[in-house]
């Protein structure tokens, strides 16, 4: 992901929805298109055995194949978070250069998206927004698609509690094309709720592309640089399931991410990570990740 600083939201470039039930069927029923056999469709393109690391950060990523995927949703428990004390933002009192973040996102036709939840500043009743970076807020990043002249843009969740969520929290997230140019995800758990569509030109119906699953630090200022060492830890993200959508047959169903279905990213080492699942598990997309900056 973009290492960006986030702030408080201003000009939305999007549409919310909020508690509109017919619009959120498209992902509360995603079980009822759950195809869990056979474990590969016909024609279905593998994903890769290794992909090359980004610089910058220290990241779990589980990423599909390029296929005719139109999307990833799963069920998350949110991790625990221990900063290294040694690595606090000089730019920025109260916080740190290290920032956890759970999200989700793809590439279709060279345009990258991320969707999910980064460690933010909040804003209290009385509108003080607060030094440090208290709870988990979702964002959206695009970046540009040069053959409509769509610029990249990235926008956070306004600071409102309604938007906030916490370590050891469930959460179901989604991001799913729901037609030509137009994006759609969800935040949703805790008795909270943050849905949402997003224009990003490269993404089609029927189109070519690849998702993925992200655990991460980010590191603020770093991109491209290697992963600076640090103390932080953040433990026990429980991803409970995930699935990727797909185009078959004229319909859209949604399959588990198998261990079959996904590249295994494990950045820069696989030092820095414990990450378990037991067969069953494995058959679901479920796992619990834990990162640590200073290697176990």
């Amino acid at each position: 992901m973009k290492h960006f600083l986030l702030g408080l939201m201003i000009a939305p470039f999007f549409t919310l929805h909020g508690t509109d039930r017919e619009v959120s069927s498209s992902f509360g029923g995603w079980k009822d298109t759950l195809v869990r056999k056979p474990a590969f469709f016909e024609g279905e393109v593998r994903p890769e055995k290794n992909t090359p690391c980004f610089n910058g950060a220290y990241y779990r990523k589980a990423v599909s194949s390029k296929d005719v995927w139109l999307g990833i949703a799963g069920t998350v428990v949110l991790p625990k978070i221990t900063f290294d004390a040694g690595r606090k933002n000089d730019r920025q009192p109260g916080q740190f250069l290290d920032n956890p973040s759970v999200y989700m996102g793809g590439n279709m036709n060279g345009q990258e998206t991320d969707v999910g939840l980064t460690w933010a500043v909040t804003k209290d009743e009385q509108g003080r927004i607060s030094t440090e970076r208290k709870a988990f807020r979702p964002f959206f990043r695009r970046t540009a698609y040069t053959s409509t002249g769509q610029k990249d843009i990235w926008q956070n969740a306004p600071a409102s509690r309604e938007y906030y969520w916490y370590p050891g929290e469930e959460v179901r997230m989604s991001l799913r094309v729901v037609k030509d140019g137009k994006l759609r995800m969800l935040v949703e758990g805790a008795g909270k709720r943050y849905e949402a569509d997003f224009d990003a030109d490269g993404y089609k119906m029927g189109g070519v592309g690849e998702f993925k699953r992200v655990n991460a630090i980010d590191q603020v200022r770093n991109e491209g640089r290697p992963a600076q060492p640090t103390l932080t830890r953040v433990e026990n993200a429980v991803w409970k399931e995930t699935v990727f959508f797909r185009m078959h047959k004229g319909k859209v169903i949604a399959v588990p991410m198998h261990k079959g279905r996904f590249t295994d990213m494990r950045c820069p080492d696989v030092k820095y990570f414990k990450i378990s699942a037991d067969t069953r598990q494995e058959e679901l997309g479920a796992e619990t990740i834990s990162i640590y900056g200073g290697a176990r």
